[in-house]
C-alpha cells in the first residue's frame, strides 16, 4: 500500500508524554523495550477497532516515529482503516503498510484535516455534493465517533462513490 506521512503532534494518545521523549533519548537495549510497548499499543487499539484483519504484526521506531504494520486484511477498506489506526496516533510521523487484501477494491483518497474543515465542506471538495458527508463519516467509523468531532492533523479516508 505504500508510506503515508502523519503529523506528529496530532492523535489518539496512545502513549507518548514522556515514555515518547524517553524513547527518542533512550539507550538502544531500553528503547527496544520502549518502541515494543508503543507496537502494541498500537496493535491494541487496532483490535478494539472491530475490523476484519487477521495476523496484524506491528513495529515502532521512535527515533522516526514510523510504524510498520503487516498482516492481513478482508478487504481494501480494512486496510486502509488500518492505516489510519496507526497513523492517527500521537508521535507517529509515517505508516508503512504491507498488509494484503483478500477481497482488493479501488483504492480511496485522504484528506488532512486543516483548521475550520468540516465533513460537509470536505465532502463537497471530494464529491461536489456537501450532504454526502456521510458517506465520509461511515468509512472513517470506529475511529470517528461524532461527524462533529474532527480535528486538524487528522487523516481521514475518501472512498470513491
Amino acid at each position: 500500500m505504500g508510506l503515508f506521512s502523519f503529523i506528529k503532534e496530532a492523535g489518539e494518545k496512545l502513549f507518548g508524554g514522556k515514555e515518547a521523549h524517553a524513547a527518542e533519548a533512550a539507550a538502544p537495549s531500553n528503547q527496544e523495550a520502549l518502541n515494543a510497548t508503543a507496537a502494541k499499543a498500537i496493535e491494541d487499539y487496532i483490535g478494539t477497532q472491530k475490523l476484519d484483519v487477521s495476523d496484524v504484526k506491528v513495529g515502532f521506531d521512535g527515533a522516526t516515529g514510523k510504524v510498520t504494520v503487516s498482516g492481513v486484511a478482508n478487504t481494501q477498506q480494512d486496510l486502509e482503516k488500518v492505516t489510519l489506526c496507526c497513523g492517527n496516533v500521537a508521535n507517529v510521523t509515517s505508516v508503512e503498510n504491507t498488509m494484503t487484501v483478500t477481497n482488493p477494491e479501488p483504492e480511496a483518497q485522504y484528506h488532512d484535516v486543516v483548521k475550520g474543515d468540516t465533513l460537509s465542506a470536505i465532502a463537497k471538495k471530494y464529491y461536489g455534493n456537501a450532504s454526502k458527508y456521510p458517506v465520509i463519516f461511515e468509512a472513517n467509523k470506529p475511529m470517528l465517533s461524532d461527524p462533529d468531532k474532527i480535528y486538524p492533523g487528522q487523516k481521514l479516508r475518501i472512498p470513491p462513490l
